[in-house]
């Protein structure tokens, strides 16, 4: 086995340096294939065969955990610390001529290109991404409010989040934001207090938990309401899997 992979220090900007690869010859692509937002129900056809065709998957243990139904050659799993080796082993594979999926949770183009960044540096192939339906895209509909009038961000990333902090106080009561807060330092409450602290007017403001899982819960509040939490309580009333919407 080569040695764990060596990652680049910001692999979701590395996957994001340019468009896909052309395919070349007859080699089979990696497929980076999002899983949708956790009910089956919401994994495409697309993603299902991409995943069902593959010799080895790989992927965090909690989300191969949602699709182990649809798995019919070997899964790799891992976490944070055995994340390096893992993909490492992937890779192996890979070059042995196996076909390999890499999945992640909802959509990779919401917040998963980290990983995918991270499995670009470990293949010697090109990676082709089967986009998937994002919790955003659920959150949006329950919300009732329409993409194209809308500013999406992601504080759930490692790193800076500083410039887009400014994008939804530049944007709040213009446009509607849905935001996928940061565990556990950038919650709803924190960014709801950040909002109003910079002048946002008090919106309506929803926030959807566990979306399209059985025990999926919405909480509807105002951005006033949500705010002043912060100093009624230690930490959140929310899980790590939160969307917030704030409607314009």
């Amino acid at each position: 086995m080569t040695d764990p992979v060596d990652f680049p220090d910001e692999p979701a900007a590395v996957a994001a340096a340019a468009p896909e690869p052309e395919p070349v010859g007859d080699a089979e692509p990696v497929r980076a294939v999002g899983i949708g937002p956790g009910d089956p129900a919401y994994l495409t056809r697309r993603g299902a065969r991409a995943i069902g065709a593959a010799d080895v998957v790989v992927g965090f243990e909690t989300v191969v955990d949602f699709v182990r139904g649809e798995i019919a050659g070997e899964a790799l799993t891992c976490g944070y610390r055995d994340e390096p080796a893992t993909l490492a082993a992937f890779a192996d594979r890979v070059a042995d001529g196996a076909t390999g999926t890499a999945v992640v949770m909802g959509d990779a183009n919401h917040s998963g290109y980290q990983f995918l960044g991270k499995v670009e540096a470990a293949v010697d192939a090109p990676v082709r991404v089967v986009p998937g339906v994002s919790s955003l895209q659920v959150a949006a509909s329950r919300a009732r409010t329409p993409m194209e009038e809308t500013t999406f961000v992601t504080l759930h990333k490692r790193g800076p989040i500083e410039a887009d902090l400014r994008r939804l106080e530049r944007d709040v009561g213009e446009r509607h934001l849905l935001v996928l807060p940061r565990p556990y330092d950038w919650m709803p409450e924190r960014i709801a207090r950040r909002l109003r602290a910079a002048g946002a007017p008090d919106c309506e403001t929803l926030v959807f938990e566990r979306l399209t899982h059985d025990d999926e819960s919405v909480t509807r509040t105002s951005l006033s309401d949500l705010a002043a939490d912060v100093d009624s309580k230690d930490g959140t009333d929310f899980s790590d899997l939160s969307v917030l919407a704030v409607r314009r």
